[in-house]
């Protein structure tokens, strides 16, 4: 949702901030410190190495200040401030952040945290000083770290020694032997890496009580100057309560346990069939405990299960089954436990229980919403359902009904009218966990959990100038191959578009042959693949990478039957150009022919607990050849909106310099965009959160068939025709969704004349550079 923002209401947004600020600095930022005692006002630390990162180094200071954000503004102290002296739990202290006080003692202590962090590191000569000046005025105190490091200790050769033959080989059958060499940094991180991933390559061959306690490394910095010779004992069970005997033998996998749990049944002894159970499956080495309400077939367990009777302990599989059972959507919790066959006995087995607690079978929601498009009112409704294991197969079944009406104006030739806008639609999806058509003669599918996914759809759009409908089908496989890696494959995508009852003066109105050609009807017969990669986990606040590659070509299949089968091409005169236009059909209706690839990536980096940044840059391009003269309507790239370039309302940039006319509908599109977004995002008071962005980029005709003018892309111009727009905005975290305000401001208008482009500077600016947006959700 979008609109412009008034020019009264801008006017008073600027007083509200100014005031703000005034009021926040007046504050004093010692209110709550103790006489005698001083606000702790600035930490610094100064390391003259620059192989040391300062961020990792700084967090084993314990002396800290208040948290900043916008990199100056101590906002929860001054909260805290605010609030009153003769209250001790008022809610201002609840939020806020109580002053931070300068403690010798914990500079003390800081000291020996940063010269143990420099030790680890190999910097056993390390000089670390301390080094605080007070204001006696102000009562505010800043203290600063200086780091001389000194040279760092560097690995002279590593022994390794091994208990049994058996250890040995398994080792340095893996690479992992070579991950520390003579001349590396001798650094205690890196080896406390290396005695995981040594646990990890014997968990991985049937060592089920291997642990890191088993791995052990003694360092003598004795015999070399400033070099380490490091002794890797692995195999040993140094204060160990488990039996040798157990760590020092492989384990293989023998009985598995499968048990439904009906609501929160527990179950202490997983394959104990008692009166929680109503129904038992056996096969092979495999049990399946089950009520007769809870009911799926041994095939689901037999395929997402990674491991096998017979086979060694893997831990690598022991995680892939667990995520795969996890991605079937169909379960609260997933647990696997393992325990002995025969405990009392000198065994080598194994038994598996996996205690699964299935979700609510089916659920429904809905939501309603207002909508606001350019000023355009409007109501908008969604009926969601869902049902999970619709066919007993752990099946999820997805169904959407939507409807939308809105209140909108056009410009014709004698001004403007208004005019009611309908639309209709239902989706349905169904997700399938195995391989069903093509892709289930592709054997190394399996080994990667596979779904088959099926998509369907049909949206009716009624307006006064037109009426559309769009069917949709696709059917395709979504996979992953990794824990952050992600495939989809859509071997068919299919999507027919429709149009009649044309107003016919409005049709032959349009001079702009890009919009006239999303009035036609036409037939978009695709094959697309995307790969995904996303290491962000939730509820963690850590820095994460999103990163997704797509690539769509469509017509091919379709226009080489056609050639070969010497069909007859379709003629028709084009009203703007008088040019006569020639293209095949499938149905009665042209269908397009294109390919179409582009790439996203998004960086966040966590700064502390308050303030984080996060990027985005997009690029892409869509190529119509054969017979499509421009892109599928559905298929071409749009910007601005409350997604995109915050300062335009959405479709209204671009493409390049070519600007609508004035009071015309937003509805430019094209082949290529190329996008970058920057956001700073700060925490506020609870779940509220203030953000500051900045958004760069514009869309491009790819042929000269486009005859707007100033939309074509050359090489030697597109960098200076990018729109460039800043603001403010919002975060309410509502706990199922966050709903999201934003202002945007235009810097750089790429439709304005040459050399007024920049807007600050050039004139003063107006309500039509400001837009106001609604959203739900983060833009990227």
């Amino acid at each position: 949702m979008v609109q412009k923002y008034n020019k009264k209401m801008i006017v008073d947004v600027k007083w509200i901030v100014v005031l703000s600020v005034l009021f926040l600095a007046s504050c004093s930022q010692t209110r709550f410190v103790p006489e005698q005692e001083y606000l702790l006002n600035k930490v610094e630390l100064d390391v003259d190495d620059p192989k040391i990162k300062k961020d990792e180094a700084k967090s084993f200071i314990r002396q800290k200040e208040n948290y900043k954000i916008l990199g100056f503004v101590k906002f929860y102290l001054t909260l805290y401030n605010m609030s009153s002296k003769k209250k001790t739990d008022d809610w201002l202290k609840r939020i806020g952040e109580a002053p931070q006080l300068y403690d010798e003692a914990m500079t003390e202590r800081s000291i020996e945290q940063l010269r143990q962090y420099m030790d680890n590191k190999g910097y056993y000569r390390a000089q670390i000083k301390s080094d605080v000046k007070f204001d006696e005025k102000k009562q505010k105190a800043e203290l600063k770290f200086n780091v001389k490091a000194g040279d760092q200790y560097k690995i002279k050769r590593v022994n390794y020694h091994f208990v049994t033959p058996e250890l040995k080989t398994i080792f340095y059958n893996d690479s992992i032997s070579y991950s520390m060499r003579s001349g590396d940094a001798f650094d205690f991180y890196v080896l406390e890496q290396q005695q995981k991933k040594i646990v990890d390559v014997y968990r991985n061959n049937g060592y089920f009580y291997f642990t890191k306690n088993q791995v052990r490394g003694i360092a003598d910095t004795s015999l070399y100057e400033k070099q380490v010779v490091l002794d890797m004992y692995i195999g040993e069970s140094e204060n160990s309560q488990m039996d040798s005997a157990k760590i020092l033998k492989p384990y293989y996998l023998n009985n598995f346990y499968y048990s439904i749990l009906p609501g929160n049944t527990p179950v202490t002894v997983a394959g104990e069939e008692d009166e929680t159970f109503s129904d038992t499956l056996h096969w092979d080495n495999s049990s399946l405990f089950m009520t007769k309400q809870i009911q799926y077939p041994p095939g689901l367990f037999i395929r997402t299960n990674q491991m096998r009777s017979g086979d060694l302990f893997q831990n690598s599989e022991v995680e892939n089954t667990f995520n795969g059972f996890n991605r079937l959507r169909q379960f609260r919790f997933v647990d696997i436990q393992f325990s002995e066959t025969f405990p009392e006995q000198d065994s080598n087995l194994l038994d598996c229980n996996l205690r699964l607690a299935p979700l609510n079978k089916q659920s429904t929601s809905f939501d309603i919403e207002g909508t606001n498009t350019s000023g355009n009112l409007g109501v908008a409704g969604n009926i969601y359902y869902q049902h999970r294991n619709l066919f007993k197969g752990a099946e999820v079944f997805q169904l959407r009904f939507k409807g939308a009406t809105e209140r909108m104006h056009r410009q014709i030739n004698n001004g403007s009218e208004y005019f009611n806008t309908r639309e209709f639609g239902v989706e349905s999806n169904l997700i399938i966990p195995k391989l069903l058509g093509p892709g289930k003669y592709i054997k190394s599918f399996e080994k990667n959990l596979p779904k088959t996914v099926l998509n369907m759809g049909y949206n009716y759009q009624k307006r006064p100038e037109y009426t559309r409908t769009i069917t949709t089908l696709k059917f395709g496989y979504d996979w992953k191959t990794t824990q952050d890696l992600r495939h989809l494959w859509n071997i068919v995508d299919l999507n027919i578009v429709r149009l009649y009852e044309f107003d016919e003066d409005f049709i032959n109105s349009i001079r702009d042959l890009y919009i006239k050609s999303s009035f036609t009807d036409h037939f978009i017969s695709a094959m697309n693949y995307s790969i995904i990669y996303n290491n962000q986990r939730l509820n963690s606040s850590k820095n994460y990478t999103y990163a997704r590659f797509n690539i769509e070509s469509s017509g091919n299949v379709l226009w080489t039957a056609s050639k070969l089968a010497g069909k007859d091409k379709s003629q028709v005169v084009d009203s703007v150009t008088n040019k006569t236009i020639e293209y095949y059909e499938i149905f009665n209706t042209q269908f397009a022919q294109y390919i179409k690839s582009d790439i996203e990536v998004r960086r966040a980096i966590q700064l502390d607990k308050y303030n984080s940044i996060v990027g985005r840059a997009f690029a892409g391009v869509g190529i119509p050849y054969g017979n499509s003269r421009f892109l599928p309507f559905e298929k071409q790239y749009f910007s601005g909106g409350a997604n995109g370039i915050r300062a335009w309302q959405v479709r209204s940039l671009g493409p390049g310099t070519y600007s609508a006319g004035e009071g015309s509908y937003p509805n430019q599109s094209s082949d290529i965009k190329l996008e970058a977004n920057l956001e700073y995002r700060f925490g506020l008071i609870g779940s509220l959160e203030g953000a500051l962005f900045l958004d760069a980029g514009n869309i491009w005709a790819i042929n000269k068939n486009d005859n707007r003018e100033g939309a074509l892309f050359r090489f030697n111009k597109f960098y200076k025709q990018f729109a460039i727009g800043t603001g403010a905005g919002l975060r309410f975290d509502l706990n199922y969704f966050i709903l999201r305000v934003d202002l945007g401001m235009k810097l750089r208008d790429p439709a304005n004349e040459e050399g007024h482009k920049w807007i600050i500077g050039d004139r003063s600016l107006t309500a039509n550079d400001f837009v106001f947006s609604f959203a739900i959700g983060y833009p990227f």
